[in-house]
């Protein structure tokens, strides 16, 4: 089952400093603890292998989410604001800023398809050329008109921060149909190999829906 796990930080800032051996049993154990719990969790929920039912989805949305809570774990906007936040940061100017942005998204596996972020460039273009200089990010002033460019593209596109957690869970239930469609995959690919094998050919292959994974763990 694809997992998708990202550690806040390599340990945690309230414990003292370990070394060698202790880092290394700390973090097995640490790991190990987690994929207890993912693993209580799974062997309780029923999960159905229908990515083109989007209650299924949800519900594995949702058990996916309850895993993530359980351990800590972030999910994947909070993945990708960390992200963000650690790859920027001492960036100077805007024009490397935005790049950083799009090679985040690309590395992401995530979609541009309203445009945004040629309309953010133009915006800096535009800023710039008004400003005759290259917009640093430490200009307060300048930055300020490049925030409210931003504010009329976001108007344009129906973008609003109250919609926010809209989006996320939209990306969280696009993410759980992707799991599901592998699991798909790989459930009827391993189906067609187990099929192949002599003492196996007058089986029938099962509805991949009717699998219950709890059986498997």
């Amino acid at each position: 089952m694809p997992v998708r796990s990202y550690a806040k930080e390599a340990a945690p800032s309230g414990l003292p400093p370990l070394k060698g051996d202790e880092m290394l049993k700390s973090i097995f154990y640490e790991v190990k603890n987690k994929f207890d719990i993912a693993f209580g969790v799974l062997r309780k929920e029923k999960i159905t292998i229908d990515p083109d039912d989007p209650a299924a989805v949800s519900e594995y949305a949702k058990v996916i989410k309850t895993i993530r809570e359980k351990v800590d774990l972030f999910s994947e906007s909070q993945r990708i604001k960390y992200t963000i936040e650690r790859q920027t940061q001492g960036i100077p100017d805007a024009r490397t800023y935005l790049l950083m942005l799009q090679e985040i998204r690309i590395k992401s596996g995530l979609t541009d398809d309203l445009g945004a972020e040629t309309m953010m460039m133009e915006a800096l273009e535009k800023v710039e050329k008004e400003i005759k200089k290259p917009l640093l990010r430490s200009d307060k002033k300048n930055m300020a008109l490049l925030l409210a460019e931003f504010d009329k593209i976001n108007k344009k596109l129906g973008i609003r921060k109250e919609d926010l957690p809209k989006y996320e869970e939209e990306l969280e239930l696009k993410i759980a149909k992707e799991d599901l469609q592998g699991l798909k995959k790989d459930a009827l690919e391993a189906m067609e190999t187990h099929l192949k094998r002599e003492e196996f050919k007058d089986e029938k292959m099962v509805n991949v829906k009717s699998l219950d994974i709890r059986n498997f763990i």
